[in-house]
């Protein structure tokens, strides 16, 4: 009865996920993914997040169960780190090989001016940049925060009530990488690769990313790992090393969300943080406020 129960919540919250997320699918298909200062794509982010919310109301449940708390600073620490170690030795090979170019001074030169630093060193300026991203560019968006009190404060665990950690991992991968489908089959969300490339290395990837997501939830109590692990992800791949790097013809296949690259080393990285796991890592709603302390 109770795992019945489980299955019903986890299909009315990837059903209201998908119907929140329809307007903001037609708007930035419409419009174009950074039209209305990106507030389509937030609002878009946002929906598995009020579905989340939406599901433990038509359930009577309270959602202080969705892992609102901090927990240990380690699991924040690692939700950090680890996508720079999956990231940046596949940049490093690309541009060590010839397979793409660095820097790029068309995408410096355009930033310096937005920055108001027209006047500064090529170098300095990188710096600058680098460390700005890497900080206040990770809190500059709360998308991050809306998928995941969904994907991982929600629904994890709810999974996690009725398989074991792969399947865990497995199915809320895959729910994700379908959600973003439709922005990546009919939209501009891709680095230049035909569609059904891009489409598999970013479904590998996503995938891959569950695991250490769902590892890090599971274990921490906490979605907030998650959140610092995606906003990070987002920050270094998307504004730091996939616009610092020339396209030399064969990039695109490599790097990015979209390139074969990223979709290999998040394998090993999750294969990594997952192994060995603890056959019991879900602990029970109501002593998820004190796991992780």
């Amino acid at each position: 009865m109770e795992n019945s129960r489980t299955w019903k919540k986890v299909a009315t919250f990837y059903s209201l996920t998908l119907l929140f997320s329809i307007p903001f699918y037609w708007a930035a298909l419409k419009a174009g993914l950074w039209a209305g200062g990106f507030l389509y794509v937030i609002g878009l982010m946002w929906c598995p997040g009020v579905a989340a919310l939406a599901t433990k109301a038509l359930f009577h449940e309270k959602i202080s169960t969705l892992g609102w708390q901090w927990g240990s600073n380690r699991y924040v620490v690692w939700g950090y780190l680890l996508p720079i170690i999956y990231v940046l030795p596949v940049y490093v090979i690309v541009w060590l090989s010839g397979l793409g170019g660095v820097p790029n001074t068309e995408f410096i030169t355009e930033s310096k001016k937005t920055f108001g630093l027209a006047g500064t060193s090529d170098g300095m300026f990188l710096v600058i940049y680098v460390l700005l991203i890497a900080t206040v560019g990770i809190v500059q968006y709360s998308g991050e925060l809306g998928e995941e009190i969904g994907w991982r404060g929600f629904l994890v665990p709810e999974l996690a009530k009725v398989v074991g950690f792969k399947w865990v991992a497995l199915i809320s991968g895959l729910m994700w990488a379908i959600w973003h489908y439709p922005i990546l089959i009919f939209g501009s969300y891709n680095s230049g690769t035909p569609v059904w490339f891009g489409v598999t290395c970013f479904t590998v990837m996503v995938v891959a990313m569950s695991f250490i997501l769902a590892s890090l939830r599971l274990q921490s109590g906490s979605f907030w790992p998650a959140v610092f692990l995606h906003a990070s992800h987002n920050a270094f791949i998307q504004r730091i090393f996939t616009p610092l790097t020339v396209n030399t013809g064969i990039t695109a296949y490599v790097i990015d969300e979209f390139g074969v690259g990223l979709a290999l080393s998040t394998i090993v990285v999750a294969i990594f943080v997952c192994r060995p796991m603890p056959k019991k890592l879900f602990q029970p709603a109501e002593t998820l406020s004190q796991a992780g302390g």
